[in-house]
């Protein structure tokens, strides 16, 4: 009976509700980055409409280690990527600003698209060896410009919940740019929208940011990169509740 009602006050509210927010929030980000307010507007609306959507659809969200973070110190976040939901914790409830390193398939999404471009997101496409720099190019112009951006190195969501090994993007931009790398592990993403799914279920989310990882003499070689990726995942792994481990 409650998955019941659940299911009614989900159709029935909270997605006539988010694709009104999300279309404001769009809205509001492309208006806003135009006239000048990047700052506020790339981070701002879309940190309240991810705050909203969580509490909309009644997932209690618990964070632990904020403390370990410095709103004056760019990172390069990296996190488990365990379904949709995982952005609306992230960027709603982190506490910094930030601009996320997302698929280049995004960038067709109506009003998101264009806002994310107008917030100066980044978009992937690894379509070729090529197009791939480019990307990691166009991300490091936005760490020298004083951003934090997040990436999930997995590359994908996951299928059951358990991660894929990283890629090593990320850290070649860390690397390059001498910043620390700060790792997220986030719980219940997974069983409140999985991939390949449009029914929300309720369940509690978390996440846990670990102390930043500096980079500042880091091998930058192939191997010396993949081995940060490896140990920033284990790092992940250690506070993963147990059905994602």
């Amino acid at each position: 009976m409650l998955r019941i009602l659940y299911m009614l006050y989900l159709w029935l509210l909270v997605v006539p509700v988010f694709v009104v927010l999300t279309i404001l929030t769009a809205l509001t980000v492309i208006v806003g980055c135009l006239l000048g307010g990047k700052k506020i507007f790339a981070y701002y609306p879309g940190m309240i409409w991810s705050w909203l959507t969580c509490h909309l659809a009644l997932c209690p969200v618990e964070v632990k280690g904020r403390e370990n973070i410095d709103r004056k110190q760019s990172y390069v976040f990296v996190a488990n990527h365990q379904g949709a939901f995982d952005i609306f914790l992230i960027y709603g409830f982190l506490g910094v600003p930030v601009k996320w390193v997302m698929k280049a398939g995004i960038a067709k999404i109506p009003f998101v698209g264009a806002a994310c471009r107008a917030a100066g997101f980044i978009f992937v496409d690894n379509s070729t060896p090529k197009t791939a720099a480019r990307s990691v190019l166009e991300a490091e112009r936005s760490l020298k410009n004083g951003a934090s951006v997040v990436v999930f190195p997995e590359g994908s969501r996951t299928y059951d919940g358990k991660m894929i090994r990283f890629k090593k993007g990320a850290y070649q931009m860390a690397a390059d740019q001498h910043l620390p790398i700060v790792p997220i592990t986030l719980n219940g993403p997974f069983d409140v929208l999985p991939i390949g799914s449009l029914n929300i279920h309720r369940h509690k989310m978390e996440m846990v940011i670990h102390p930043p990882i500096q980079t500042e003499g880091m091998d930058a070689s192939h191997k010396g990169l993949q081995q940060m990726a490896d140990k920033t995942q284990n790092i992940i792994a250690s506070a993963l509740w147990d059905q994602y481990k």
